[in-house]
This record gives structure tokens, C-alpha cells and sequence, in this order.
């Protein structure tokens, strides 16, 4: 019987290996969550700046809705990344089990040094992937389980002939499957849990999971900023019920603020900053080069604006534009104390995106470190980022960093593959909502065309060939006084009622900005300076 066991071998180490591989990843999770620290997301993050341009641009503006499943390339290479780190820890785990193997045969000291092995291999990898050692820790545990309770299962069967037998075969397979449904369960539970509670307090991934008095009070630079942003809850509240009262109420049509505010980002794994270790560097071309940390910079004051983002891979009818209310500090007080000396300034974040655009339009750009009355969340840029007056959402850097400036113009990472999105955004009307009235129609959606703002929107029901002027919302204001001043870089609302033909029939939306200039008709994709064209929907009879 001896003789016939090295083939039997092969057949079932790979499964192992590969349970080993799975638990491992789900010990990684169980303790990280959602955050750099999660074993997948440096491999994700490879992927994301490795991919070569043409692929990267057909999961941009192909994949970016597919199926109804938004953000649907993101979500591929997230996939991607998952099986790659699997794979990986499953090979280390396979070479820790031969060599355990090898060394012992078939004792019990063998098995033990396999289960110390797999355990030891996938920490490393872990750790040399993520950087966290102390985190990778249940990664090396959640592989090391499938092996002992796999290696136990086999043993039950008594002798070491029998246990080398079919039915200890299954018994391992069975206990090593069993163990990593287990260390799976276990860990999304707790990693779904550790995520929730260092988003809300931006607990450093670097520290312990079981650190219960930092999740719970967090950072004091944090409560701090929670503090400045709520000790006003008057001056938010009329902002906003301002902005409801503005908004049109047409069925369908999301207000003036959003609900529900996209997210688009270089990597699915966002940055999960503490705003007590957070600071941002003033360099390059500056007469005084400066650094601000989160308590300084919430001290330089506090304003609240409505700013409207809009991607530059949004289709004209797309859903990658909204509106909310930020609390910051106008760039500007910065600007004024390090004197910039360049035409371009080159913005960086956490997570390794990096964006150029010219000086003069950070002179009106914004430091937000709230959103909605509340804290800034961590998806979109917890502690700190910019927002830039007009232009394309990319330019607007989350988890920022650091500000260089620049004597020229260079490539921001999204120019490096082709797009030119630096530049202000195009004007759009969106066709969003429909309902019926009574054997009439009425249509609806937003307009926006940046700091030009938007003077008009024209509607026609008979597919371009007449037009009529749309009721239009009024425009959100830029203070809670009774100046009467339009907020600079937010979107207006449009609706019209017309009686409907009773026949299918095409309805096309235009909006003209505050210039005079009518959006383009001409129609063209995203990809590389944005869409352009009038939005358009045909009706049924």
C-alpha cells in the first residue's frame, strides 16, 4: 500500500493548498475589512496602474454600466484581484505542504510542521503584500486552520495506514472544506463589521481591530471637525431646506441635493485615513513651502458651498453627476501664505492618484472636509478634498496630500492614458424622469455647465424639429443671507408639461449657459474630453 501513496499525494495537496488559500483570505478580511490593509487590495491596485491604456478605457466608457450593475469593470478587476491573491496564497500554502511532506513523510510531527508551514507562508505573503504585519496575523491563522482541521480529520481514521486511505482522503477534504465555509463566515461577519466601525471613526489600518476606545471616540482632530461642522446645525439646516424649497417636485427627479452621490475611484479599496495623521504638503515652485495639519487647517474657518461633480466618463444622459452641500476652506488662505511661483499645480492623494491642471483655477478651488452637514465619509475623501470650481470631477482629489507647484504642465494620471478631463466640464441637459398627467406628459432632469452656470433649457417633442423654453429651478443659493447670490458651481433642475400626441414620439433636451453658448449637438462619447450631444428619449404611444 506504501508504494501507492506518493500518487495519491498530488491529487489532494492542491485542494488543500487552495482551501488554505481561500481561509487565508478571509482570515485577511476578517481583520482589515474593506481598507488597504485587506490582502486583495494591493493586488487590485497593481492591476489598476499595470493595465494597459486601451483595456483600461474600454472598462471606463464600455463596462462602466453593464447589466444594470454600475462601475461593472471595477467590480472585473476587482474579481481579478480576489482570484490572483487567492492564487497566490494558495501556491505559498501548496510549496509549504510539500516541503512539509518532503521533510517528515507522513508522521505527526509532519503534519504539525505542515499546519506551521501554510500558517507562516501566508502571513508572510500577506504581510509583504499589505505592509501590516500585525493585521496579516489571521491571514496566516485562517490558512493554518484548514490545514490542522484537514490533517486532524485524516488522523481520526487511527492507524497511519488507514488514515492514508480513501475514507481519511475524504475526511481531510471534508474537514478542510468545512473549516474554510467556517473561517469564510467568520470572516466577512467580521470584516463587514471592522469596515463599518473605521469608516465611521477612521481608525487607523495600522492599528489593532480590538483598539475599542479609539473606534468608539476616534480621532480628537476627527471630533473636532465633527464638532465645527454641527456646532451650527442652523446655518446647515437653512442651506438645505433652502435647497428643498428651491427643488422642483416632479416625480422621479432627485432635488437639488442628491440622495445618493456617485462614486467613481482609481481602485475599489478607498483610503482609510485618521485625520490626527493627516497632513498636506504645500511644495515645488512656492516662495514658503508649508504643511497643515488637519486641526490647523479646520482652524483657518469654516464656509459652506453647494458644488455640483460631474465625471468625465458621465454619458450625456448619464448618472455620474450630483450635487451636495460642503463644508471646507477656500484654497485661497493657503495660496496666500506659501505665494505660488508656477502656472500649474499638480494635486496627490493617499491612494497614489495624482492630477495636473493650472494654478489660476485652484485660486477659487475648496478644501472639504464635510459633506451633507456631517464629516467628510471616507468614500468620498475622508479627511480632506478638493473641489475645483467648473471642471471635471477627476481634478477634484479625494484623501489629498499634498499640492505641488508646478513651472509647466505635466500628465495627471488619467492624461497618461489618454483623456484630457483637466479642463472645465461640458455643457449638459439630462432627461432623467417622465410621468403622465391626465393625458398630458411632463419631462425632467438637471442642467449644469459648470461656473457658466445655466441660463436656459429648451425641450422639443417632435424630435428636434420645434423647441420650447423648459421651467427651470432657481438656482441654489451661495449663503444663507438674503444677498440673492447664485451658488457659483452647482446645477439647475428643468421640467416641462406638454400634451401628449398619442403616438410615439422623441423628446430631445438643450441647455444654453450663462455665455449664450447652446450645447453641441453633435454627439461624442466620453472618451477622451467628454460627452457631448442633447439628451434624448423616445416614448411609446
Amino acid at each position: 500500500m506504501s508504494s501507492i501513496q506518493p500518487a495519491r499525494q498530488p491529487r489532494r495537496t492542491p485542494i488543500v493548498a487552495l482551501l488554505a488559500g481561500v481561509a487565508a483570505v478571509a482570515g485577511s478580511y476578517a481583520t482589515a475589512g474593506f481598507t488597504p490593509a485587506f490582502v486583495v487590495a494591493p493586488v487590485e491596485a497593481f492591476l489598476t496602474r499595470t493595465v494597459p491604456d486601451a483595456v483600461l478605457r474600454f472598462a471606463v466608457t464600455t463596462l462602466g454600466t453593464f447589466a444594470g450593475i454600475d462601475h461593472f469593470g471595477q467590480l472585473l478587476n476587482l474579481a481579478l484581484a480576489v482570484g490572483l491573491a487567492t492564487a497566490t496564497l494558495s501556491a505559498v500554502s501548496f510549496v509549504a505542504l510539500v516541503a512539509a511532506r518532503r521533510f517528515g513523510g507522513r508522521s505527526a510531527s509532519a503534519r504539525l510542521a505542515s499546519v506551521g508551514l501554510v500558517g507562516a507562508a501566508t502571513w508572510a505573503t500577506t504581510a509583504l503584500l499589505t505592509g501590516r504585519p500585525t493585521l496579516s496575523l489571521a491571514a496566516g491563522l485562517g490558512g493554518a486552520a484548514v490545514v490542522a482541521v484537514a490533517e486532524l480529520a485524516a488522523a481520526t481514521g487511527g492507524s497511519a495506514a488507514g488514515a492514508d486511505s480513501t475514507a481519511a482522503d475524504r475526511r481531510r477534504l471534508l474537514g478542510g472544506v468545512a473549516t474554510t465555509f467556517g473561517v469564510g463566515v467568520v470572516g466577512y461577519l467580521l470584516g463587514s463589521s471592522s469596515d463599518s466601525a473605521d469608516t465611521a471613526a477612521s481608525v487607523s489600518t495600522d492599528s489593532a481591530p480590538a483598539d475599542a476606545e479609539a473606534v468608539e471616540s476616534g480621532s480628537s482632530a476627527e471630533r473636532t471637525a465633527a464638532d465645527e461642522v454641527s456646532e451650527e446645525p442652523s446655518v446647515v439646516d437653512r442651506y438645505l431646506a433652502e435647497a428643498e424649497r428651491r427643488s422642483l417636485d416632479v416625480a422621479g427627479l432627485e432635488g437639488l441635493v442628491s440622495t445618493d452621490f456617485y462614486q467613481v475611484d482609481i481602485s475599489n479599496v478607498d483610503p482609510n485615513l485618521r485625520a490626527d495623521q493627516w497632513s498636506l504638503s504645500v511644495t515645488g515652485s512656492v516662495e514658503r513651502p508649508l504643511s497643515y495639519t488637519y486641526d490647523e487647517l479646520t482652524a483657518m474657518g469654516t464656509e459652506h458651498r453647494f458644488v455640483t461633480l460631474r465625471c468625465v466618463s458621465d454619458p450625456v444622459d448619464g448618472k455620474l453627476m450630483d450635487t451636495d452641500l460642503w463644508t471646507g476652506v477656500p484654497i485661497s488662505r493657503i495660496l496666500e501664505e506659501v505665494n505660488p511661483q508656477g502656472s500649474h499645480v499638480m494635486l496627490r492623494a493617499a491612494d497614489g492618484y495624482f492630477e495636473e491642471f493650472p494654478v489660476e483655477a485652484l485660486t477659487e478651488g475648496f478644501l472639504a472636509y464635510g459633506k451633507g452637514g456631517g464629516p467628510l465619509p471616507r468614500g468620498h475623501g475622508h479627511p480632506v478634498r478638493a473641489l475645483i470650481p467648473g471642471h471635471w470631477g477627476e481634478i477634484n482629489v479625494k484623501w489629498v496630500t499634498e499640492m505641488e507647484i508646478l513651472d509647466g504642465p505635466e500628465k495627471g494620471f488619467w492624461e497618461r492614458r489618454g483623456w484630457h478631463g483637466t479642463g472645465p466640464v461640458n455643457t449638459v441637459a439630462k432627461l432623467s424622469a417622465s410621468e403622465r398627467l391626465d393625458g398630458r406628459r411632463r419631462v425632467g432632469g438637471h442642467a449644469y455647465a459648470g461656473t457658466r452656470g445655466i441660463e436656459r433649457v429648451e425641450v422639443s417633442v417632435d424630435g428636434g424639429e420645434t423647441w420650447a423654453d423648459a421651467t427651470l429651478s432657481d438656482r441654489l443659493p451661495a449663503g444663507t443671507d438674503e444677498s440673492g447670490e447664485a451658488a457659483e458651481d452647482a446645477w439647475r433642475q428643468w421640467t416641462y408639461t406638454y400634451d401628449d400626441p398619442g403616438r410615439e414620439h422623441t423628446v430631445v433636451v438643450r441647455a444654453t449657459d450663462g455665455t449664450g453658448a447652446v450645447q453641441p449637438r453633435e454627439e461624442e462619447g466620453p472618451y477622451p474630453s467628454g460627452a457631448t450631444g442633447w439628451a434624448s428619449k423616445t416614448f411609446p404611444k
